[in-house]
């Protein structure tokens, strides 16, 4: 189908979509050789849909990057996209699964960067003490940023709010874990080597020149600050594509229903509002998650609750922490 043809027959209440069918249609032109990492969330079923109508030539490799700890709906999703589409998604195992990081290293505590500065005090066997910078220093003289993050030493934002880089950050954190120190290890290894490094060594075996996957704007977080914009330009790498960055949430659903988008069972039959690594402690809503996965995956929540255990009781005791202290801080 011809890129005019398709524009004709896209929805008229959204530029933002019909933007993102020409850019694309760019791309597949430009490119030569594209990798597209597939999640099995409703994101990544959208860049599928919008690759798919110009994709005649076969350029696009799909991928799906398999942590060890997968829903059983979103390995039935990926053989529906299959068929649906007639395309094949490549499956790759972890180098190392996010249940051997966790048991190896230790297991994800609030967020990447929080689980990164603990570690690294970890491994200097700091006693979460509450000294200045200056005297703890003196003792772990090679620990440095994580002291730093410990200490609250990075300076505040020009508006007034606290830098992302102190433990300030989180809410009574340092209070917390003063007088409730980890008795566990804490680490975000899983991330990298269950994602991030099996996606870069596949990325570079395969010599790739384009690499697209489904990132939002509007989904926030650390996503949201990473990239500035749709397109990044590598000069000894492969450059990075992200079709549907600019999506709001409202361009999101007319995407969804003008062209028939299905997602996966554990969006439209779960309930849940996200998938990707089942049952990470970095939710916020993780409590809400495995309620949903002891009802509609027992096997998969027995498994979680295995690994994340020391974190998820961590977590909840934190929480509670916070909750206590705010209420104290009202009378």
């Amino acid at each position: 189908m011809e890129l005019l043809e398709i524009l004709q027959n896209a929805p008229k209440d959204s530029q933002m979509i019909a933007d993102s069918i020409v850019i694309t249609h760019a791309k597949l032109k430009r490119y030569d050789k594209i990798l597209c990492s597939i999640s099995g969330g409703s994101d990544s079923d959208i860049l599928i849909d919008l690759c798919e109508k110009f994709d005649e030539s076969s350029k696009i490799t799909y991928v799906f990057f398999d942590t060890g700890l997968e829903y059983r709906a979103t390995k039935e999703h990926l053989q529906y996209l299959e068929q649906k589409y007639g395309i094949h998604i490549e499956q790759i195992k972890a180098i190392k699964s996010i249940p051997f990081c966790c048991k190896t290293y230790g297991q994800p505590f609030l967020s990447k960067q929080v689980s990164e500065w603990i570690e690294r005090l970890q491994n200097h066997h700091f006693q979460w003490e509450d000294k200045p910078f200056g005297e703890l220093y003196k003792e772990y003289p090679r620990c440095k940023a994580a002291l730093r993050w410990w200490c609250n030493d990075f300076k505040k934002s020009g508006e007034g709010k606290e830098s992302s880089f102190n433990i300030a950050y989180n809410q009574y954190l340092k209070e917390f874990m003063v007088q409730n120190p980890p008795t566990f290890r804490i680490s975000n290894k899983c991330c990298y080597y269950a994602k991030k490094m099996v996606a870069s060594k596949f990325k570079t075996k395969g010599k790739f020149d384009l690499n697209m996957y489904g990132v939002r704007k509007a989904e926030g977080g650390a996503r949201r600050t990473a990239y500035k914009t749709c397109f990044s330009s590598n000069e000894d790498k492969c450059d990075e594509y992200r079709p549907i960055f600019w999506y709001l949430n409202e361009t999101k659903r007319i995407y969804e229903e003008y062209y028939d988008v299905v997602h996966s069972r554990c969006y439209m039959e779960y309930g849940l509002k996200r998938t990707g690594c089942a049952g990470c402690p970095y939710g916020r809503n993780f409590e809400e998650e495995l309620e949903i996965m002891q009802q509609h995956e027992p096997k998969l929540f027995k498994a979680v609750n295995f690994v994340f255990k020391d974190s998820y009781e961590y977590t909840r005791a934190y929480r509670k922490f916070v909750t206590e202290k705010k209420k104290l801080s009202k009378r």
